[in-house]
């Protein structure tokens, strides 16, 4: 019998790495492009690409799901996951907004209490104590530091959380590859919703940047700025898929951890690609969000579970 904990958490390892790359490349074009033009291009890349995977994967009639509504539901929380996520992108360093956002894990093992019926023990309180305070420590409470859009990327950590495990509940009747043709659909519909309500209300401009990012009038794209945003649909059909692949193979309380593997890219990116220097700050309360979720991962509880 196949290694279903193992298998989850290679997939999720892999599409972290994946994602990281999609997160460096529109925190790049964030200065010129609206996010609703970046969402909306990625979406109709990967529409093809993810009908392929339905087709190969369950058959296209699997569309037609009789968990419509949870999947759409899901889909919507996926919306605000990533568009809060995206425009803390022009307001934070790179290993700042990624850092904040992996507090997933923990709000997940909080979560899958309640939601899920998971067992959770003194380790994994401990971790998601330790987690938090993790946060504090990064957003630097009374240093005069503080910035708002911080909140976007734990608000977005929050509603990404609450998605995976509903694609736990979801696994057992519907595929990956069909989790992701929704979620993409769904994206792109909200894209275009957003982009009309502000096009119709005249609002083109904000002073803050997450705000500009949002808001933006949609403008003709260079040859090369048009390339880096369509690859961001191949590398969200895959990262999609990959991602839900995990949760749905894999209990919610191991495979998120792995989670923190996104950790070791978005410095290097924001470095390579940014000149981003992170704070000590940054690196302090990363190291604190790292440590809780690997504590809790060390748990007897969680050793069986990735053996079995």
């Amino acid at each position: 019998m196949q290694n279903r904990a193992a298998l989850g958490i290679a997939y999720l390892c892999l599409g972290v790495l994946v994602f990281s790359l999609q997160d460096a490349i529109i925190k790049a074009v964030s200065g010129n492009y609206p996010l609703t033009q970046v969402v909306s291009t990625r979406c109709i890349i990967s529409a093809p690409i993810l009908l392929l995977m339905v087709h190969f994967e369950s058959g296209i009639r699997s569309i037609a799901s009789r968990e419509f509504w949870p999947l759409v539901g899901r889909a919507c929380l996926l919306l605000l996951a990533y568009t809060s996520y995206y425009m803390a992108f022009p307001a934070l360093p790179l290993a700042d907004a990624v850092a904040l956002y992996f507090t997933v894990p923990l709000f997940a093992m909080a979560l899958a209490v309640p939601l899920l019926g998971e067992s959770i023990g003194w380790r994994r309180i401990t971790a998601v104590t330790v987690g938090f305070a993790g946060v504090v420590v990064m957003l630097r409470p009374g240093a005069g530091l503080f910035e708002p859009a911080a909140l976007l990327s734990l608000f977005s950590a929050v509603t990404y959380a609450l998605s995976m495990l509903m694609a736990r509940r979801l696994g057992t009747e519907t595929t990956a590859s069909v989790m992701a043709f929704y979620q993409n659909g769904v994206y792109f519909l909200g894209a275009l919703l957003i982009a009309a309500v502000f096009g119709a209300t005249g609002i083109h401009e904000a002073r803050h940047p997450s705000l500009n990012f949002l808001v933006r009038p949609w403008i003709w794209p260079t040859l090369a700025d048009f390339l880096l945003i369509a690859s961001c649909g191949v590398i969200a059909a895959i990262g999609m898929t990959l991602l839900t692949h995990a949760y749905r193979i894999a209990k919610a309380s191991v495979v998120t951890s792995f989670e923190y593997t996104g950790m070791l890219w978005a410095p290097l990116w924001g470095f390579l690609f940014f000149g981003e220097i992170p704070h000590l700050t940054t690196l302090a309360g990363a190291g604190l969000i790292v440590a809780a979720g690997l504590f809790a991962l060390s748990s007897p509880s969680a050793r069986e579970n990735i053996a079995e």
